[in-house]
């Protein structure tokens, strides 16, 4: 009975540890996923970083954009309002002048 036993006893730790490996088989594999998908999936931690670098641009364009806003409605602003604006404009931008002017322009 005593080989018997000892056989009996042995087939079971064997079954234990074999139980055990899959477990912790399942367990690394599992981790292993879990790693992967956080770093490389839809949500991950690469998707992550693109998305970040992706807003910083657009946050730089956005200000950029105000800026322009600005300065345009400076512009406006005087053209509506400061005649001696309006004339500058016409003179740089146009090459308007006054009855009576003559108009010399160089080349750069």
């Amino acid at each position: 009975m005593s080989g018997y036993h000892n056989l009996l006893e042995r087939q079971v730790r064997a079954e234990a540890n074999r139980n055990r490996m899959i477990f912790f088989t399942i367990i690394i594999l599992s981790l292993i996923y879990l790693s992967i998908s956080l770093v490389f999936g839809d949500m991950g931690l690469v998707k992550y970083l693109e998305m970040s670098r992706t807003r910083k641009n657009l946050e730089k364009q956005i200000t950029e954009v105000h800026r322009q806003n600005e300065q345009l409605r400076l512009q406006l602003k005087a053209l509506k309002d400061d005649p001696f604006y309006r004339e500058k404009l016409a003179r740089e931008e146009y090459g308007l002048s006054k009855p009576d002017e003559y108009i010399f322009q160089y080349d750069r």
